[in-house]
């Protein structure tokens, strides 16, 4: 059997699978939640399982929660999490970055995808909103900007005027009152950063590539984008248990 688990900053998933990549047991928490409490009562759904798993692999973008998980799972079941950047990937994927600098989730996403003919752009929906370029099975690098939920959130903070608002797909451009413009403006907006992005890749690359969408508001952007687009919000998950095959 195989634990896995993807620790974000807004939610951590952990899985569990037998050794046919079937799935036994999913727990989404919140990420916060971990930092400031003991994960026993949360963990029980394992015991019963415990002494069949044979590897652990997390990725993760929050060290202490990724500390305070590994001690509860050595503390209560004497099993030992590694993160994925603690493994060779040179057999599986080829990565022409500094590994450390980039998120394990990333890299992760990019195991998801990998073959010896397609090339791909993978783009997270998360706390920020990446782009990652997979040539093959060569991890390129990737593009950073900021979250649309982070962003929205941070706005609707600082300007006391601007009422609480969810993001939601909105036709009209023009909006006719304060909420409709901040939609329109975060839609629209970034609509247009994640088209003219894309297609800065593909230029600058001067490849075609399959696009992944992943992550919390994947669904929203998916038929806005003069792109095919396939939606995957389990690719994270999908490269560790490819990793851990493999290991």
């Amino acid at each position: 059997m195989y634990l896995i688990g993807d620790i974000g900053n807004t939610e951590t998933k952990i899985c569990l699978f037998n050794n046919k990549k079937k799935l036994l047991k999913k727990k989404v928490l919140n990420t916060a939640y971990i930092k400031k409490n003991y994960l026993n009562s949360k963990l029980k759904f394992m015991n019963s399982y415990s002494k069949k798993i044979e590897k652990l692999i997390f990725s993760s973008v929050v060290p202490e929660v990724f500390t305070n998980i590994k001690r509860s799972i050595k503390r209560n079941f004497g099993l030992e999490v590694k993160e994925l950047k603690q493994h060779d990937l040179n057999k599986i994927l080829k990565i022409d970055v500094n590994k450390k600098q980039v998120g394990s989730d990333r890299l992760a996403n990019a195991i998801s995808v990998i073959n010896n003919k397609d090339n791909f752009i993978i783009l997270d929906f998360g706390t920020a909103t990446t782009f990652d370029v997979v040539l093959k099975n060569r991890y390129k690098g990737g593009i950073i900007a900021p979250g649309v939920n982070l962003s929205l959130k941070t706005l609707v903070e600082k300007a006391r005027l601007i009422p609480n608002t969810k993001l939601t797909k909105i036709k009209n451009l023009i909006g006719k009152n304060t909420q409709n413009a901040v939609k329109s403006g975060f839609y629209w907006g970034y609509q247009g950063l994640i088209e003219n992005i894309i297609n800065l890749i593909e230029k600058n690359n001067k490849k075609k590539f399959k696009i992944i969408f992943t992550g919390g508001l994947s669904h929203l952007y998916k038929k806005s984008i003069k792109k095919k687009i396939k939606v995957d919000k389990d690719l994270t998950i999908k490269g560790l248990l490819r990793l851990v095959k493999s290991i």
